[in-house]
């Protein structure tokens, strides 16, 4: 039986579970031992097409295909074979669409994937993507054995130990990158500005993410208090609320909300953190299914227990993605609050899982995040206000200019 989480958010976590962007649950597909059958819509598109040419080459690969090297993995001609094929055409099927995450995931693939969505595990603790057919860090996740190896957000992983990026899935390079806590992975990445590659050595661990810190910024025109909000877990919505009392605790009414290095997590979460800034019903984010269909509007539950006296910044770079975009564009678009640092990620599609067979599933797009104004974050993400980059020099030093400017905005900004 499928179990369905709704309005959840992913790409793909190596080594924690939580979820961007998927649905996962949905109508059990039966075994397709036929072309058409499937369905009624199945048998009118299968008569707009012409199958000839793929049952020729299945029977001609059924006839002639012998290994050319010996020691290849594929099975001989038995059952296994022919199955490996199956495997193989749907995977052709969703590749065809030229969308990183719509993938269809044979046994093992499926079977790691739904292990991955329902609990926690070791590894290196970092998320990653495809674009543009390249193998991308969205961001490592703060304490993580990727963030302490030096990874860093928008780093393109050409060679996972010294075997070729090029090519693979997520769940494959997911799959050649996690591993049991005290062994290592080394990683070949392309950094912007600079010259060579990188080798980074990754020493796996268990991966135990915390979902916020707060901490309170001494300045001459007052203290400043600061949210890193590292996930959107299922526990983050009331630590938020704690970390919001205990901001109001304080007396202060200076707010900087720190979604660097956030990949996202439940959508419900940034529903329910929003919430606490925006009046009731005003729009979160729009859930885009495609032209002629209706979406599905996100909106704020009302607990508004600001008044105009906050002031406030949120911190973004290229490591926030999905439901950080989501948070970040819903109090940016609705309350003008400033966005500090440089261009989100990027992710702003939904995907769903749905059982294709007991063992096997399919991981399609089904729709699209819009913000409030109705513009999409995918791939173009969210552009901040204030366009603040860190240095080498910063990173080395352990500077913030990002966090600078933030307090800089808060301090200025009179309501």
């Amino acid at each position: 039986m499928s179990k369905i989480f709704k309005n959840i958010l992913l790409i793909v976590v190596i080594g924690l579970a939580f979820g961007v962007g998927m649905k996962v649950g949905g109508k059990k597909i039966p075994e397709i031992d036929r072309v058409t059958g499937l369905d009624n819509k199945t048998d009118v598109i299968a008569s707009q097409v012409d199958f000839g040419p793929f049952w020729k080459t299945w029977n001609i690969l059924n006839d002639k295909y012998v290994p050319a090297n010996i020691s290849s993995t594929t099975p001989e001609k038995t059952s296994l074979f022919t199955q490996k094929m199956v495997w193989g055409a749907i995977a052709g099927l969703t590749n065809s669409l030229d969308d990183p995450y719509t993938v269809f995931l044979p046994p093992s693939e499926n079977e790691i994937f739904k292990s991955d969505i329902s609990g926690n595990f070791e590894g290196v603790g970092m998320e990653i993507a495809i674009r543009y057919d390249v193998l991308i860090v969205v961001a490592p996740l703060k304490g993580s054995p990727s963030e302490k190896a030096g990874v860093r957000s928008l780093d393109k992983i050409i060679k996972i130990d010294n075997d070729s990026s090029q090519g693979l899935s997520i769940e494959e390079a997911v799959n050649k990158i996690r591993g049991p806590k005290g062994t290592a992975v080394k990683l070949t990445i392309l950094r912007d500005k600079e010259m060579e590659p990188l080798s980074i050595l990754v020493v796996r661990d268990v991966i135990d993410i915390p979902p916020l810190k707060t901490e309170i910024v001494k300045a001459k025109s007052g203290n400043i208090f600061v949210i890193h909000l590292y996930t959107f877990s299922a526990t983050s919505p009331q630590l938020f609320r704690d970390a919001l009392q205990e901001f109001t605790d304080t007396g202060g009414n200076k707010l900087v909300l720190d979604l660097r290095g956030n990949p996202g997590g439940y959508l419900e979460a940034a529903v329910d953190m929003a919430s606490w800034f925006l009046p009731e019903g005003r729009v979160v984010v729009r859930e885009y299914f495609g032209k002629g269909k209706n979406e599905i509007v996100h909106r704020s539950r009302g607990y508004d227990v600001f008044n105009s006296n906050l002031r406030m910044a949120i911190l973004v770079d290229h490591g926030s993605a999905s439901a950080s975009e989501i948070l970040a564009a819903a109090l940016n678009e609705n309350l003008d609050v400033p966005l500090v640092g440089v261009q989100t990620f990027g992710k702003g599609s939904v995907q769903e899982l749905l059982d294709v067979t007991d063992t096997t599933s399919v991981k399609v797009t089904v729709a699209r995040w819009l913000t409030p104004d109705g513009l999409s974050i995918s791939e173009k993400g969210v552009k901040p206000d204030y366009v603040v980059d860190l240095s080498k020099e910063d990173y080395e030093k352990k500077k913030d200019p990002q966090l600078d400017k933030a307090i800089e905005l808060v301090n200025k900004i009179v309501n």
